[in-house]
């Protein structure tokens, strides 16, 4: 069995993967600040949704549109950059990790 999250092949994820990467998304969405950082399950394991983002960044395999609406929405100083048909896992995975990093030290600060 492949470690907690399953590697790239030649920059391509296996759909486990993209699942997961759409599954972070959503619960990327949904975490209000002040909550520790949401955790998804991939392979009956709980993975915090910054390991999914972090595996991703190297992904070639272009985003699904439905997937490319969620990223501009949480990203709309970036939305510009986001193209249909050519962006890719990577071109989001990297700036929905750094979201991650910024709700995390903001929460932190919340608490204390």
């Amino acid at each position: 069995m492949p470690g907690l999250l399953h590697p790239l092949h030649d920059g391509h994820a296996p759909i486990i993967l993209h699942n997961a990467f759409q599954d972070a998304i959503d619960a990327l969405e949904d975490w209000e600040l002040g909550n520790d950082e949401p955790v998804i399950d991939v392979n009956d394991r709980q993975v915090a949704i910054s390991a999914v983002f972090r595996r991703l960044w190297t992904c070639t395999d272009i985003l699904p549109s439905r997937t490319l609406d969620v990223v501009e929405d949480l990203l709309p100083l970036r939305s510009a950059e986001f193209k249909v048909g050519t962006s890719t896992y990577a071109d989001a995975a990297y700036s929905l990790w750094q979201l991650c990093l910024q709700k995390r030290a903001a929460g932190y600060e919340m608490r204390q």
